[in-house]
């Protein structure tokens, strides 16, 4: 059982942040709150295992508070939730020791992947947000080299430089492995390269995993 605190300043998006949640028996929602000067505090009284944190909360914003979060708390995990897909933001969640980031914009399903993947130690970008990760790492060159991925394939790359097999990534991903297969042939063929090892080195190389 995973336990789970909600950190947003709009309630309506909390209250139904939560019916989504509760619906998943793994999960359990232990708190939330508006506030992000009351964040620390939830944290060290309702232990929860991961934060989902919303960035433009009023009293404390919540780049500051993952920072200040993973300062006290080494073992949570942080998922930046957010409308915002801007580079500044994605990388400064990311910096301040966020494991995931997903946007508002992604739905539901995008936050379960990213809290599983978080469960399992890994990092997870949703869509929208792996292309900005990627454009904000690598090298003018490479950009233009991975300008020619789309956002799904970026995603199943970085799944493919982490040791998944296209089931597992078809699991993550919630799409057919047949799909996974198609997106991993037209990666190598993108990129010039030829076997998953290839890929993993690429990925090595740019910085998407650490080798």
């Amino acid at each position: 059982m995973k336990r789970i605190l909600l950190v947003d300043d709009h309630q309506i998006f909390r209250e139904a942040l939560r019916g989504l949640l509760e619906r998943m028996p793994e999960l359990e929602v232990v708190g939330e709150t508006g506030d992000g000067l009351a964040v620390f505090a939830l944290v060290s009284e309702l232990q929860p295992d991961i934060v989902c944190m919303d960035i433009g909360i009023p009293g404390r914003n919540g780049i500051e508070v993952t920072r200040q979060l993973m300062a006290a708390f080494p073992a949570l995990k942080v998922i930046a939730l957010s409308t915002y897909s801007d580079q500044i933001y994605v990388i400064d969640m990311i910096k301040a020791g966020a494991a995931a980031y997903v946007t508002k914009a992604e739905g539901g399903k995008e936050l379960l992947r990213a809290i599983e993947a978080v469960s399992n130690g890994q990092h997870y970008f949703c869509p929208g947000v792996a292309d900005v990760v990627t454009r904000a790492i690598i090298s003018p060159k490479e950009q233009q080299k991975r300008a020619l991925l789309g956002a799904r394939e970026q995603q199943v790359l970085c799944l493919v430089a982490e040791g998944l097999n296209s089931p597992a990534i078809a699991a993550r991903l919630g799409i057919a492995t047949g799909t996974v297969d198609v997106h991993r042939r037209n990666i190598l063929r993108k990129l010039g390269l030829h076997s998953a090892v290839d890929l993993t080195r690429y990925a090595i190389s740019i910085g998407l995993v650490s080798g």
